[in-house]
Parts: structure tokens; C-alpha cells; sequence
């Protein structure tokens, strides 16, 4: 049987099959390459082991029921999920069979069904309180299991020029936006550690890149959630846990439909395509980032912007 080469830095090489050899048994990628058994499609579904030892679901990150050939339901959190981008982002992941937990601060719970094996579960819960985010974590475990699917959504503003900006102005946001971040990513953290695997994807915004007057708040709140995603994704790497960033641009929601025809008109000529996104288009960025196709993706800022934030 052909051994493996190492290379001089350790990594190993692709193994060489003699003649006659049985590719399955050696666990060649040639032979490995046409055992596909899931739903997700070409990419990162194969069974069997790797080169480096390990079954390819494993270092995905990725439950999959191999001898039925499908995904498992994974246990996902949306906080913010009550309307907008998180709203499609839990109703998106609900549609495909997932366990959806989401997080609201205030208001009803929205209304939302489940695919095949899953569930949604509607959690109350403020996120600048560390409390609550126990409280949270925990009747989400004990209903769903640990979280292995993060989406760090929940976000406020407080828009207003610098000079007249507070300091609860200021504080009020990065402690939503980037500190309750932290909070439920630390959370989380520690079940996926656990698992060894996960997904920690954080929702920005192109003015966290770019910047925008009267948003200094803002801003600052949604860029520090960059720095954050790629300290995690260094921290974490090893245990197939990958941290990711979502930068989308401006979003047809209602707080956008607000907007005065004149304001709007001038947000739309500075965007390349000349249209809003819609809320769906962001949450199926958010949900190849958390399949097994992006298993390889980690520390990265997908901007869905329509062009806006190009060189940033």
C-alpha cells in the first residue's frame, strides 16, 4: 500500500495509489470524490475519511446522517430576530428544517413555521443585560440543544451629529450592537467548544467600513464587530468553529421605507445597482455561511451592497 509523503513543514501530501490498488480503502480524494451522499450538493459532501484522518464532516463542521444522505437539523440562533434581517434570516433557516431559536427585546414574537424536523422558538431577551442572556441560552438548550449556528443580528441606532451626540447616545449602541455581540458569541462559544464545530456569524453594515455623518455611534459599534469575528476565528479555528461577517448594505425594511423620496433617491444613485436589497437576499448570504460549502471560509467580510461599499 502507497504511504503518504510529508512534506517539509508537515503538511502531508496527496497519497499515490500502485496498481490495483483499492482507492476507498486508502482513502484517495480521487475515490472519495464519488461518494456524495447529502442534499447540499458538490461541494463539501463527501463521506469517508480525509487525507489527514478525519471523516469530511467532521472538519465541515456539519451533522450529516450519512447513511440516509441528508443534513441534520442544527440548532440556530438569530438574535433580533423579530422582524427585518433577522426575521428572514430565522425564517430562512426554519424553511430548510433547522431548530431556530430568535430573540426579541420588545413586542410580539412573529409567527413562523418550521420545515421537516424543525422548530422555532421565540426567546424574550435584552442582550446588553448578562442575565438575560443566560436565562436565554439556557431554555433555548433545553429545547433545542447547545447552538451550533450563531447569527449575531440584534442592533439599535441612535443617529445624530457628533457635537449633539451623548454619551448614553454613544454607549447605548456599542453596548447593543457590539457588546451584547460578545455576550451571546461568548455564550455560545462555550457549547461549540464542546461540539467542535459551530458558527459565529456577525451581522455589520457597510457604514462600519466606510463610515456615514451622524452615525459615529453606529459606526464604530458595527466596525468593532470586524476585529471581533477575526480575533474568534483565530481563537476558535482549531475546533472547526468559524467566525464570519456579514456587511449588508442598505435594506428594503421598514425602517428604509421611512425615508423621504429625496433621500432615497440619493442613497440609490450611489449604489451601483440602483435598488435596496431585499431582507432574503441577505439571509442567504448568511445561510451559505453556515453550510458545509463555506466550511473553509473564516475571518471574512461578505459585503451585500450592491456595489455601495466597493474598496472598503
Amino acid at each position: 500500500m502507497a504511504a503518504a509523503s510529508t512534506a517539509r513543514d508537515g503538511e502531508p501530501h496527496t497519497p499515490s495509489l500502485d496498481p490495483g490498488e483499492d482507492p476507498v480503502k486508502t482513502g484517495a480524494p480521487e475515490a472519495i470524490n464519488d461518494r456524495r451522499v447529502s442534499l447540499y450538493g458538490p461541494l463539501g459532501q463527501v463521506a469517508g475519511p480525509s487525507r489527514y484522518g478525519k471523516p469530511w464532516k467532521r472538519q465541515q463542521g456539519i451533522k450529516t446522517d450519512v447513511r440516509k444522505g441528508r443534513t441534520l437539523s442544527r440548532s440556530v440562533l438569530v438574535t433580533g430576530g423579530n422582524r427585518g434581517i433577522g426575521l428572514a434570516i430565522a425564517a430562512a433557516f426554519a424553511e430548510q428544517g433547522d431548530k431556530v431559536a430568535l430573540t426579541y427585546r420588545s413586542g410580539e414574537p412573529p409567527e413562523l413555521k418550521a420545515a421537516g424536523e424543525g422548530s422555532v422558538l421565540a426567546v424574550k431577551c435584552d442582550i446588553t443585560s448578562a442575565e438575560d442572556v443566560e436565562r436565554a441560552f439556557a431554555e433555548i438548550e433545553a429545547a433545542h440543544g447547545p447552538v451550533e449556528i450563531l447569527v449575531a443580528n440584534a442592533g439599535i441606532t441612535r443617529d445624530t451629529l457628533v457635537l449633539r451626540m451623548s454619551e448614553e447616545d454613544f454607549t447605548d449602541v456599542l453596548d447593543t450592537n457590539l457588546t451584547g455581540s460578545f455576550r451571546v458569541a461568548k455564550r455560545a462559544a462555550k457549547g461549540m467548544l464542546r461540539l467542535k464545530r459551530g458558527r459565529l456569524i456577525f451581522i455589520s453594515s457597510v457604514v462600519g467600513l466606510s463610515g456615514s455623518p451622524g452615525q459615529v455611534n453606529y459606526a464604530a459599534s458595527k466596525a468593532g464587530l470586524v476585529g471581533m469575528a477575526r480575533s474568534l476565528a483565530h481563537e476558535l479555528g482549531s475546533r472547526s468553529i468559524t467566525a464570519n461577517v456579514v456587511a449588508p448594505g442598505f435594506v428594503d425594511t421598514a425602517m428604509t421605507a421611512e425615508l423621504g423620496e429625496d433621500r432615497r433617491k440619493q442613497i440609490l444613485d450611489a449604489v451601483p445597482l440602483r435598488r435596496y436589497a431585499q431582507p432574503e437576499e441577505i439571509a442567504g448570504v448568511v445561510k451559505f455561511l453556515a453550510s458545509a460549502e463555506a466550511a473553509y471560509i473564516t475571518g471574512a467580510v461578505v459585503p451585500v451592497d450592491g456595489g455601495l461599499g466597493m474598496g472598503h
